[in-house]
């Protein structure tokens, strides 16, 4: 790999991460709010597919985490290409 193309995918993976907190902060509000209204069906759905993508952010981190995890993972999201969460789905 090229000094580019490491830095793309760092930006790029910066980016990603970046989405995923905004999209957190964005459950956490929901989910507060849902304590004194009912939530509208376009924030349950919100609220839903929120909590797949922690879901989903728990397998791919520790398989990446384990030895020789950083081979694995790319081989990983090519067999099952939604083990990722949304902001980091290309």
């Amino acid at each position: 790999m090229t000094k580019q193309e490491v830095t793309d995918l760092l930006e790029k993976n910066k980016n990603s991460l970046l989405q995923e907190i905004k999209e957190s902060k964005e459950l956490l509000f929901l989910i507060k709010e849902s304590a004194t209204r009912k939530l509208t069906d376009d924030e349950k759905v919100k609220v839903k597919e929120q909590l797949l993508d922690i879901c989903k952010s728990i397998p791919a981190f520790t398989v990446f985490m384990l030895p020789g995890g950083a081979l694995l993972l790319p081989l990983l999201i090519k067999m099952i290409p939604n083990i990722l969460p949304s902001a980091f789905r290309e």
